[in-house]
């Protein structure tokens, strides 16, 4: 068969590939389906107040962490990334993915955060309102290690822009153009951008064009 315009009718007779080819030759893509951003219907248990006021600067580490996931697109659904930023070097201390949005996903993000930068003595959490959040056994282990709890109020992406920033980058520098065909595909790409590039590589105009890393080693000799 000739390449030429696509008839009607002739989808179902050709295969995939050659489908390719000929859309392809003329220049033709394939527009996906909008997918829709699936829904927090959880309960929200205990609601704090913004403590935090959109003050994104902090004086030393372990002062001031904010939290927040975001939503991965693959193959096989939904992968979600929940996310722990020191506001001192714009670092990211602690980090989770799972395949729904459950409070053991953000739960296990904040122990990765105090695992690796032990428990803090006088730390504010910032996050949003969501029932993982608000959780009662998220709110139990910020209790246990003597943090206090802010939050963002409904519907204010604002309050939370430090957050907002890092999830642009990623999605911008990273996600954005790949497709991913499994979860664990997207896993591997994400733990590539935070370990291997952003915290150690990535320059930050707000950190003197430094890296996270690099700016709190220099905090660290000052």
């Amino acid at each position: 068969m000739k390449a030429g315009k696509l008839q009607p009718g002739m989808v179902q007779s050709l295969g995939s590939e050659h489908i390719e080819r000929l859309m392809r030759i003329q220049a033709l893509r394939a527009r996906p389906r909008r997918r829709q951003l699936p829904k927090d219907t959880g309960t929200r248990s205990i609601v704090a107040p913004n403590t935090l006021e959109r003050n994104f600067e902090a004086a030393g580490p372990n002062l001031k962490w904010v939290a927040d996931f975001t939503y991965i697109w693959t193959a096989e659904g939904w992968l979600y990334l929940a996310v722990v930023l020191d506001l001192f070097s714009r670092r990211i201390v602690g980090w989770s993915m799972k395949e729904a949005m459950t409070t053991q996903m953000v739960t296990d993000a904040l122990m990765m955060a105090i695992w690796r930068r032990g428990r803090p003595r006088t730390l504010m959490h910032h996050s949003d309102q969501g029932s993982q959040y608000t959780s009662e056994a998220f709110q139990r282990l910020m209790t246990d290690n003597g943090i206090t709890c802010s939050m963002s109020r409904s519907g204010n992406c604002w309050d939370n822009a430090a957050m907002e920033s890092f999830f642009s980058s990623l999605k911008t520098e990273r996600i954005r153009g790949q497709v991913y065909r499994t979860r664990d595909q997207a896993r591997s790409d994400v733990f590539d951008y935070i370990e291997r590039f952003y915290k150690p590589t990535r320059r930050h105009s707000t950190l003197g064009y430094l890296s996270p890393m690099q700016y709190e080693e220099l905090a660290m000799e000052a």
